[in-house]
């Protein structure tokens, strides 16, 4: 019995549930539907021209392997996607379009909503004895897209940023929080995105303010009696960045008054951008609604960046300090510190002070001994030898195997996870592992990691092996 569009999609979606976040998740799949299903032609319907350039650009490789899983090599994806007219006239209707294929641009149109400011209102920001409401959005011109590296850990947050920049408050990402650890670029991203809000829209009231600096000037203004002109300020802005919400914690009287505050915001189509240093969910010492405010647009959290994002936030700060420093040092200081960016610039701050107080180039040396207050463990290397040892444990399979010829699905499994864990955590050649492993080409060790990248997409049993060996290796 043939399997109707909405099975075959639904076991598409057990898949891509299994290998991307669960917020990704229910943000670009949960709103999808199957349409049809017509021989090896799957069609789904997404909600706009967005939804459809954001799956293509992100989602499109993931995409093409579940269906093919499902339907074979000859399965292909189709979509069918809403276009508001934004006539005020006319209803939605769709439009369909091939996967992979040429994208039309979405052309929409938004009449701007006028903002009439009484100039007597007190700016919260001015210093006493100045003109008032001079509105300086208290930005940090540094804080810019073009200095904020992407990765995995952070491409979600990061371009969602930029298309509430392109739009404010004209996406459905509004509010949109981003939360994540201490030192992940949380300020980073948010200013970012009001300093490219200032660049291409002038006239657009932006501010920044900290969640501390906030709830300072609410206590200031009932002690003088401005309470209204405190509102009034921050109702008059087109885009409010509140850094660090959860500092909102206990404080009652506070939380009201920006919950009337972000009422009126978004009702007016402005757009709100927040921080924490949690998922809405996880805030404690929060009003019920005003966390349910929190959850309407997307939370996109910051991870820990991995090894080539910290190679590249390291060589952006290189190159804007303009230095130069060895590839091996710049890569020994990315391998071993990777709690966040902030202490990974820190570390690097400290590896060119030193050098400049000491009048020593920086080696690989020297990088090491200047930077034990920041590496734990620095002696201990990592070789091919190690992660081979490590993987053949794992998998219960002899060592000298691995080397060897056969083709024994066990002992071809333990050697290309033991030549890809070779490419991500040493310095090793492609034609160096090769020789490692058997005496075998760089072509096979290409091979050997684009196999592994494919099982830890679409395979969440070897995604789990595969990240249980690096814990392992982490922790060596």
């Amino acid at each position: 019995m043939e399997k109707t569009c909405t099975e075959v999609w639904n076991s598409c979606l057990q898949i891509i549930k299994d290998n991307i976040p669960n917020q990704s998740f229910k943000t670009w799949f949960e709103p999808i539907s199957a349409l049809k299903l017509e021989g090896k032609v799957l069609t789904i319907q997404v909600p706009s021209l967005f939804f459809y350039e954001w799956l293509e650009e992100h989602y499109v490789g993931l995409l093409r392997k579940t269906v093919k899983k499902q339907l074979g090599d000859e399965g292909r994806l189709e979509y069918n996607i809403v276009v508001d007219k934004s006539s005020g006239t006319g209803s939605p209707y769709t439009t369909n379009m091939p996967s992979n294929g040429n994208g039309a641009e979405a052309k929409t149109q938004s009449m701007p909503i006028p903002v009439s400011i009484n100039k007597d209102i007190k700016n919260p920001f001015i210093i006493p004895g100045l003109k008032k409401l001079n509105v300086d959005p208290q930005l940090n011109p540094n804080y810019t897209f073009d200095n904020y590296i992407e990765g995995d850990c952070n491409r979600l947050a990061r371009s969602a940023g930029y298309a509430v920049a392109a739009k404010p408050g004209g996406t459905s990402f509004n509010p949109l929080m981003i939360y994540g650890g201490v030192g992940l670029g949380k300020t980073h991203l948010a200013q970012a995105i009001g300093n490219e809000i200032k660049r291409n829209m002038s006239d657009k009231l932006v501010i920044y303010v900290s969640c501390e600096k906030f709830c300072q000037q609410f206590v200031d203004s009932l002690k003088n009696n401005t309470i209204n002109d405190f509102v009034n300020f921050y109702q008059a802005m087109d885009v409010i960045i509140m850094d660090d919400v959860h500092n909102f914690a206990g404080k009652e009287k506070t939380q009201d008054i920006f919950f009337h505050i972000f009422n009126h915001l978004h009702q007016s189509g402005k757009q709100v951008i927040l921080t924490s240093d949690k998922a809405p969910k996880d805030l404690a010492g929060l009003e019920e609604r005003l966390l349910s405010r929190f959850k309407w647009g997307l939370s996109a959290d910051l991870q820990v960046p991995d090894l080539e994002t910290r190679v590249a936030i390291l060589k952006k700060k290189m190159y804007a300090d303009g230095i130069e420093l060895p590839g091996e040092v710049v890569e020994y200081v990315a391998h071993n510190i990777d709690n966040n960016v902030r202490e990974l610039e820190g570390a690097m701050v400290s590896l060119l002070a030193q050098s400049t107080l000491n009048k020593k180039d920086i080696d690989l040396a020297l990088a090491k001994q200047m930077l034990k207050n920041f590496i734990k463990n620095t002696s201990k290397e990592i070789s091919m030898e190690y992660i081979q040892k490590l993987v053949c444990e794992y998998f219960e399979v002899p060592v000298d195997m691995v080397k060897s010829q056969t083709r024994k699905r066990e002992i071809v499994q333990a050697r290309q996870i033991s030549m890809y864990l070779s490419k991500s955590h040493t310095k090793s050649s492609l034609k160096t592992i090769g020789a490692f492993f058997g005496g075998r080409d760089h072509s096979t060790v290409i091979y050997a990691c684009q196999t592994v990248e494919d099982l830890i997409e679409t395979d969440k049993k070897f995604k789990a092996y595969v990240n249980d060996i690096q814990k392992k290796l982490k922790m060596s």
